[in-house]
């Protein structure tokens, strides 16, 4: 008898369906207008973020509580929103006026607001992928709080061990001496099932000038809500406002941004020049045009990548007030965003920069202008980019936008190489749709060999968010025909409205110039080397400014 061959899925299958799952029930938990993360309604983004698994979440579905990734998500997150039981995202709705301070995470450029001791709001105007990032944070923050709990309850009545009494009583003390931390951390390490010496490392990490035991106040605020939830069933609740709900996907933030530009153009006279939009950081470009001008000395004496090196560093403060200062005055406008996209702009007129700057040589009258804006966040690349290709309307007549090319640089996961590498992409894949954007990249690996650093090209994906890849997905894309090098969150965004705007609606010319490049900031493949392990350091300067000169050059040429 012939037997019966098993067609089971792969983890690459489950881990995409996975993926599917957790884009459709945030989207409908977003038009709900509520959910309670550890209650019902929240099972279904909670199941699905555990089968997944991604690499940044370590280990998430295993019982010890994961360090590295809780280290990375609380970088993500308001202080103190551990210590709430309701969270409220909110749109730009005037808190900024009030006398509430904001709270900015570290890592995520977000205006978060303490309303009283149990409810944050978390200000969100950068579009869905804003939302999609908060809720999977959050699934896994309340995730490993239960995890928590469930090591210090030890019957029904809400009794806890005596690991968890000594934590508490540490938390009650103002200020703990060497051995009282020690102490506390034995306790510590017993409640999240890891080794004394991986909880003493760690500790110092989540230190802050304000609390430098805030590792203490985290965990114990983390278990004590869950165990508040366990036992007397207050869960917590992650609500949208009516007003967020209301303007999602309206471009609101992102019209008010591009026509502030718009504005200041023709108000300096800059709108009929040809304009050269880059998408990067907001140093770079400024630093390769004006750090041989402001830092000569410095420049003679060493290479330029060590001035850059030296730019990069936080300590330098003086010499960056420099070159800032030198931009300036030789024709730099910065416009800090005020729009809510939180998107800051600089706009370069060449032809102030080419009597100090050697590396500058055109015409004055038709000298280019830069558009330098800072870096999207997901879906809003395709809001911002969109609006800013839009014609200006003035006085019942359009005013085109003479955008002659258009540069995306910025960092990105590697699935062939190591930190500081850099990928020229062929084509963007969006991941979990069967569309792609295949494009001509006036970059090309020729363009930046000889510099000793690693470099490959093929195809990108574009994600939902770099908290949601696993080794499994990746792995398949990698081994597959698509020929895929890395992933970030941006680029096919970014190409469905130059697409649009060039071959659809006429919006810019046809013959636009596209540049696309990545250095990057990990592998996601290497254990070890994710986005959790920690930032680039210096490691990503040379490729920052590698392509940074050579987009600068190929739009003198």
């Amino acid at each position: 008898m012939n037997k019966i061959k098993s067609q089971g899925r792969s983890r690459a299958q489950e881990s995409s369906n996975a993926i599917e799952r957790l884009y459709i029930t945030m989207r409908h938990l977003f038009n709900r207008g509520f959910y309670k993360p550890m209650g019902v309604s929240g099972e279904t983004l909670r199941e699905a973020l555990l089968t997944l698994r991604p690499e940044i979440y370590g280990t998430i579905a295993s019982e010890k509580v994961e360090l590295n990734g809780l280290m990375y998500v609380m970088d993500r997150l308001p202080v103190g929103i551990e210590e709430c039981r309701f969270i409220n995202l909110t749109s730009d709705e005037g808190y900024a006026n009030s006398h509430f301070k904001p709270i900015v995470p570290p890592k995520r450029r977000r205006n978060c607001y303490r309303i009283d001791e149990e409810q944050m709001n978390i200000e969100v105007t950068r579009g869905r992928s804003e939302i999609y990032d908060i809720l999977t944070h959050l699934t896994f923050l309340f995730i490993e709080s239960h995890k928590i709990m469930k090591r210090v309850v030890i019957n029904e009545d809400g009794s806890v061990n005596r690991d968890w009494k000594k934590l508490e009583a540490a938390i009650k003390k103002s200020d703990l001496d060497q051995t009282e931390i020690e102490v506390a951390l034995s306790h510590t390490a017993n409640i999240l099932g890891r080794t004394f010496d991986e909880v003493r490392r760690v500790h110092p990490l989540f230190s802050t000038a304000a609390h430098p035991n805030r590792f203490f106040q985290i965990i114990y605020f983390l278990g004590k809500l869950a165990i508040d939830e366990a036992v007397n069933n207050n869960k917590r609740i992650v609500t949208f406002s009516p007003v967020l709900r209301e303007r999602l996907g309206h471009h609101i933030h992102g019209e008010i941004w591009a026509n502030r530009i718009k504005n200041c153009l023709i108000e300096h006279n800059l709108y009929h020049r040809d304009l050269h939009i880059i998408s990067a950081n907001m140093h770079s470009v400024m630093n390769t045009l004006y750090a041989p001008i402001a830092l000569a000395d410095a420049c003679k004496e060493k290479s330029m990548f060590k001035v850059y090196e030296e730019l990069s560093d936080t300590k330098n403060k003086a010499l960056r007030a420099k070159v800032e200062q030198t931009a300036l005055e030789n024709g730099m406008l910065f416009l800090p965003d005020e729009s809510g996209t939180n998107i800051d702009v600089q706009i370069f007129d060449t032809a102030k920069i080419q009597d100090i700057n050697s590396k500058i040589s055109a015409n004055k009258d038709h000298a280019p202008v830069i558009i330098v804006m800072d870096y999207a966040f997901g879906e809003q690349a395709y809001e911002t980019m969109d609006e800013l290709l839009k014609p200006f309307k003035k006085e019942d007549s359009l005013h085109y936008m003479p955008v002659k090319s258009i540069s995306i640089m910025g960092k990105a996961g590697i699935l062939e190489g190591g930190k500081g590498d850099i990928m020229i992409p062929k084509a963007h894949l969006f991941e979990g749709t069967a569309d792609n954007y295949p494009f001509h990249n006036e970059l090309t690996r020729s363009d930046l060999e000889g510099n000793d650093i690693a470099i490959v090209d093929g195809a990108m994906i574009t994600v939902l968010g770099t908290s949601l890849q696993n080794k499994d997905i990746l792995k398949f894309f990698y081994d597959s025909t698509w020929n895929v090098v890395g992933l970030e969150m941006e680029g096919a965004h970014y190409q469905k409205a130059i697409q649009a705007a060039s071959k659809l609606r006429g919006n810019i010319s046809e013959e636009v110039k596209v540049r696309y490049a990545y250095y990057a900031s990990d592998n996601p493949l290497e254990t070890g080397s994710t986005l959790a392990s920690g930032g680039l350091g210096t490691t990503g300067v040379k490729p920052t400014y590698l392509i940074t000169e050579k987009i600068i050059e190929q739009i003198f040429k």
